[in-house]
């Protein structure tokens, strides 16, 4: 197995669905790569966080002192940073902060929805006024989901196809109406070195189909792959998605010669699925 095949399973690994030939084989790959290590044992903090929560951030509303009691806290932790030797506090916060800009936001997401859930005690033990709880609750729900596009476009920007594909799965947290995510996973399906990596871009795109930009581009990006299997994709999101504006772009792959018989046939059927 290798970093990045391991990479793409840490997720499945620590909510436990990964079956045991996968398991043993990713356990046996953590036992001699010392980063891969590294990086499990980080996101498994996180994971961790993230199960002290109660409950889904949809079950529960956050008291209205939740914000104010945060900036509290980080201005008490400011003023103590400021006053305590820098060098000790330095050390400390750099072996409990993640290196990686991927990691460190993911550890601010963690914290954010912690900071939910601890709203959500607050807010049993002390019911807001009628009508203040709703704004709070929206107000955190934006915070996460920004929190959420944040991590996606950082992690397609990363040099490692597995990172990149982690960005694609989470692309998948996003709204449909999030044209920055719809931007990033469009020119990672024309542009990534990794076939695979675009692969998944494509499958990501289904949830963009009431996008009007997005099916455009689509049909533009059919005669700028190169990749068969990449193209096969294309024709297949089209079709399911009863684009009939794709049918001349379509006939035209059809009849190039140039292009792989497989996907030539497969333009021609899609042709007849559109009809």
């Amino acid at each position: 197995m290798t970093c990045d095949e391991a990479k793409l399973l840490l997720s499945e690994y620590w909510d436990g669905s990964l079956g045991e030939a996968q398991e043993l084989g990713f356990e046996g790959h953590l036992a001699i790569c010392d980063p891969c290590r590294g990086e499990t044992e980080r996101l498994g903090e996180i994971w961790k966080s993230l199960a002290l929560i109660p409950g889904s951030t949809k079950d529960f509303e956050p008291g209205p002192n939740v914000r104010p009691r945060f900036y509290e806290s980080l201005g008490a932790f400011r003023q103590g940073l400021e006053s305590a030797p820098k060098r000790g506090w330095r050390e400390r916060l750099a072996g409990l902060w993640p290196k990686q800009p991927v990691f460190q936001m993911a550890a601010a997401l963690a914290m954010l929805l912690i900071g939910l859930g601890i709203g959500y005690q607050i807010r049993s033990a002390n019911p807001a006024p009628a009508g203040t709880g709703g704004t709070e609750v929206a107000q955190l729900r934006d915070e996460v989901s920004s929190m959420k596009q944040m991590v996606a476009l950082s992690l397609l920007q990363q040099q490692s196809a597995g990172e990149r594909m982690r960005g694609v799965s989470y692309a998948y947290q996003i709204p449909s109406t999030d044209t920055q995510v719809l931007t990033a996973l469009l020119g990672t399906v024309n542009n990534d070195d990794s076939v695979s990596v675009r692969l998944s871009a494509v499958d990501a795109l289904h949830q963009f189909g009431g996008s009007s930009v997005m099916r455009t581009a689509v049909i533009q990006s059919l005669r700028k792959q190169t990749n068969p299997l990449v193209q096969v994709a294309l024709i297949d999101l089209l079709v399911d998605l009863k684009e009939k504006e794709a049918a001349p772009e379509l006939a035209g792959i059809a009849k190039d010669e140039k292009l792989n018989e497989g996907v030539r046939q497969h333009a021609e059927q899609a042709i007849g699925k559109l009809k």
